[in-house]
């Protein structure tokens, strides 16, 4: 049966950004958490590193700023970034706080510290190898024992929802309408804020670290919604993830090199010297891009990544989760190295925010790996993700709360309307366009790009989008048709922000522009229908 909900914020997604946001506002405001999947399911589950903050008395602000503006390359807004790391020791306070059971030395009992690429100190604070899985189970312990926090699982969000405000000029968000994919009805969630933290796009692409619930969502509605997004072009490639036929999508923490892990040639050979003076602790893009010419230069399918040089004692202790996952597929990283390959990991675009989470769409926020903060740049810095899923969480709940009182409740929305469509027989359509979207995307929009594969790109995906709108429109909606319809309108963004970037810059590399531009500008596409615009409204509207 269908239901119409209505809450003072609607948070999509259950992710540390969500999370973080419903917590932060459990005790003055009623808060709806939709979680895709199960709560605990999501990339934040998965993150292994750790959280980049300024803990040490011999690191500085100044020097974590400078250290993510370099890997940036040039694109980072600085006030952005030094707004995240001002707030970097207060959000990792929060969190233990919480309860969060980061990894302590065992001489002082002191947090240990660990380095990662890009970092010029031991700034990462971890909880040995599964942050993520400490970080998020901490918070939904959390968030379960508060009474103003409804979690909905299995609750997929299909569109957002707009409508006339009469107070203003603009369009506002009010809501958005859901699949219950425990019973298969279509609800309507109505509030006075919705946000959007619904996480990446990394499923894009055919090989990710990510799970498969990264498919856009919340980039893909605001979109529609009529929200401009930012710098799409700029996905990360992890540089090391499990390369074996069953591990679906594993990946190999980057504190590994940051404690001393080589990356070797089948032949045993290091390689990483030949590319930049960091060596194993340059920056992802380089890395990855380094690995990807090594893997083409030589034809085969995946480089090694190798700590068994370190005692067992040693690894036991600081990498159990990646010890006990390679076990299971007959590698022991004590005695031998990891065979490892990129794989897309991080999207640092995504819709457009000022620092407290606002986009352009009144009544609607977007936190976390869903937004441009400007925090990232043309390449994100490891573990600067964690820590703006947190900063910027309490921002928008600070922001929230302090005008929700005056925000009058949503007009009530209609039903969804499914009079027109009937369940389809032809659910292959669905697999088969979502394998050929991920394999062209790889192909074309990979960590190598050029005019002609973009050119094939664009023509894909203009077909694809003819074939799932003529779908969508006749056919009962699924979970599975719904990420593909998002999946493909993020596509089109990647593909149209590379197109427009005449230049290689960051995680962007075009063998037919090379060079980097001496000025730096951000990829910004507007919608038709840019919700930042002046509407006519009236009281009866």
């Amino acid at each position: 049966m269908n239901k119409h909900y209505q809450y003072d914020v609607l948070v999509i997604g259950s992710g540390a950004a969500g999370l973080t946001l419903a917590l932060s506002l459990a005790k003055h405001a009623r808060v709806a958490v939709l979680s895709k999947n199960a709560i605990n399911q999501g990339s934040t589950w998965y993150a292994q590193g750790g959280i980049a903050a300024v803990l040490d008395d011999q690191d500085s602000i100044d020097a974590h700023v400078a250290d993510t503006l370099i890997a940036g390359a040039g694109l980072c807004h600085e006030d952005a970034v030094r707004f995240t790391v001002e707030h970097s020791k207060a959000a990792i306070q929060w969190l233990i706080d919480q309860g969060v059971n980061f990894t302590k030395e065992t001489a002082n009992g002191d947090y240990h510290l660990t380095k990662e690429g890009g970092h010029s100190h031991r700034r990462i604070i971890h909880s040995a190898d599964a942050t993520g899985q400490a970080v998020h189970s901490t918070l939904i312990e959390q968030v379960q024992k508060q009474q103003n926090i409804d979690i909905f699982e299995n609750h997929v969000a299909i569109n957002l929802i707009s409508q006339a405000d009469a107070d203003s000029r603009k369009l506002r968000c009010s809501g958005a309408y859901v699949l219950d994919n425990n019973n298969d009805a279509i609800h309507v969630f109505q509030a006075k804020v919705v946000v959007l933290a619904t996480g990446g796009a990394s499923k894009v692409y055919l090989y990710s670290s990510n799970p498969d619930s990264a498919s856009g969502d919340g980039i893909a509605m605001a979109w529609r919604a009529g929200c401009r997004v930012a710098n799409m072009e700029f996905n990360q490639f992890h540089p090391t993830c499990l390369f074996h036929p069953r591990a679906k999508n594993f990946l190999i923490t980057e504190a590994l090199r940051g404690e001393g892990a080589y990356l070797r040639l089948p032949s045993g050979e290091r390689f990483m010297p030949r590319f930049d003076e960091r060596e194993e602790l340059a920056p992802r893009d380089i890395v990855a891009r380094a690995i990807d010419h090594e893997i083409k230069r030589l034809g085969c399918d995946f480089v090694y990544l190798d700590i068994s040089h370190k005692s067992p004692e040693f690894i036991a202790e600081h990498f159990p989760t990646v010890k006990a996952r390679c076990l299971e597929f007959g590698i022991d990283i004590t005695k031998e190295p990891i065979p490892v390959v990129p794989a897309a990991h991080y999207t640092c675009g995504g819709v457009v925010v000022d620092k407290n989470g606002q986009t352009d769409l009144q009544h609607l926020y977007a936190i976390g790996e869903t937004s441009f903060t400007g925090l990232h740049g043309a390449n994100r810095m490891a573990s600067n993700s964690l820590l703006e899923c947190i900063v910027y969480a309490q921002s928008a709940a600070q922001h929230i709360l302090a005008k929700l009182d005056k925000i009058n409740p949503p007009d009530r929305s209609p039903h969804w309307d499914a009079s027109r469509v009937r369940d389809s027989d032809e659910d292959v359509v669905i697999s088969h366009n979502w394998d050929e979207l991920r394999r062209f995307m790889w192909d074309y929009v990979g960590i190598v790009r050029t005019h002609k594969r973009l050119e094939r790109a664009t023509h894909r995906i203009k077909l694809l989008q003819k074939e799932i709108a003529e779908y969508y429109s006749n056919y009962n909606i699924s979970s599975d048709l719904i990420e593909l319809r998002n999946l493909a309108t993020v596509a089109e963004l990647i593909i149209r922000s590379a197109h427009e970037r005449k230049e290689s810059r960051g995680l962007h590399f075009s063998l037919d522009h090379p060079e980097k531009s001496p000025i730096a500008r951000d990829t910004i596409l507007v919608p038709t229908n840019f919700a930042g615009q002046d509407v006519i409204v009236s009281k009866d509207s």
